[in-house]
């Protein structure tokens, strides 16, 4: 059975990271795919997907001034919660493992891995009241430990001039089977379409 595949050798964000995780499914909209019944974001995204299968290209990223500055702070982020932690994250652009990926802002050691989101004072005020995972990117922070097959992930978020939250977060298989179970759900539907798309033109001309 195969296992994660890491790449390192490029960035996120370049070409050679749009091209690895075009046509699969990745840790980033795991709740989407998770979503119960028909839900119209889960299509949409099935059909972007399908998109990128049948025509070898990758969707286009839009980037602003905003997410440049979210990945500012989120360097800053990971600078310190390397110096508190006193270890030295590794960056890598993509793992694969199936028909599945994911793009981990680090990993830590050989157990471990980091997720870090920026928060407006608002909600990194609240996310510090409440001391835990914000639902929202459960998901997300689950499959990544799935995908790279690891014991725990570290969720950071973080806003300058605020206290960070770490929260660890441990594998839970119980969640991951279902998740899996969903993944491979999807991964048929798109297989599905996928076929039926290609052979469209065929039953046009027939």
């Amino acid at each position: 059975m195969a296992g994660p595949v890491i790449f390192d050798d490029f960035d996120q964000g370049t070409d050679s990271w749009r091209q690895l995780r075009a046509g699969i499914p990745t840790a980033s909209k795991f709740a989407t795919v998770m979503a119960k019944g028909e839900g119209k974001t889960r299509a949409k995204y099935m059909r972007a997907l399908a998109g990128e299968i049948i025509t070898g290209d990758p969707m286009e990223t839009y980037s602003n001034s905003h997410m440049e500055r979210g990945k500012t702070m989120e360097d800053e982020a990971r600078e310190t919660y390397a110096f508190i932690n006193d270890v030295e994250p590794r960056a890598v652009a993509f793992i694969r493992n199936g028909q599945k990926g994911c793009s981990p802002d680090s990993l830590i050691g050989n157990d471990g891995g980091l997720e870090i989101k920026t928060a407006i004072p608002e909600v990194q005020i609240d996310r510090l009241e409440r001391g835990t995972l914000p639902s929202e990117h459960k998901a997300q922070v689950q499959g990544s430990i799935w995908i790279a097959e690891r014991e725990w992930w570290d969720f950071v978020s973080y806003w300058p001039r605020l206290p960070m939250l770490k929260v660890r977060v441990y594998r839970d298989d119980t969640y991951i089977k279902a998740m899996a179970d969903e993944v491979d759900r999807f991964n048929d539907e798109l297989a599905e379409m996928v076929e039926r798309i290609r052979s469209y033109g065929m039953r046009e001309s027939a």
